[in-house]
């Protein structure tokens, strides 16, 4: 068997999709199962115990237990959820709550500028009623 060139290793890695300019801890999103640098997924890990589990993001990287990692895209949480993602990749015995996961990442993915509550809109928007021109 012939010793592989450098140039095959380097273009073998490139076809999986590994980006070695990135620097820094790379992890897999469990909804798209795309690997990325850690800075732009979302961590979260498994809060509570027995029947009254939940997924808890952890955004700031420093709570206690098993952690795993997602997009901020609501269409990667989606994923996820249809295929049972979440207690595989945490271990999980039984089902875990992920409506906090899912408030987080809806109000992380939402654009900056823009916003789903049409009260926060009219609020911010001085009337134009009693104006002098």
């Amino acid at each position: 068997m012939r010793p592989r060139r450098e140039a095959d290793r380097i273009r073998v890695r490139g076809i999986r999709g590994v980006d070695f300019h990135v620097v820094g801890p790379t992890r897999t999103c469990v909804g798209c199962r795309k690997r990325a640098p850690a800075s732009e997924l979302i961590r979260f890990v498994a809060a509570g115990s027995g029947d009254d589990l939940r997924l808890q993001p952890d955004p700031n990287r420093r709570l206690p237990g098993r952690g795993a990692h997602l997009h901020p895209d609501p269409a990667c949480f989606a994923l996820a959820e249809r295929r049972r993602a979440f207690g595989r990749a945490l271990r999980l015995p039984g089902v875990a709550d992920t409506g906090m996961l899912a408030e987080h990442i809806r109000v992380v993915s939402i654009p900056l500028g823009t916003t789903d509550d049409t009260a926060a809109v009219a609020a911010s928007r001085p009337s134009k009623v009693g104006r002098p021109r």
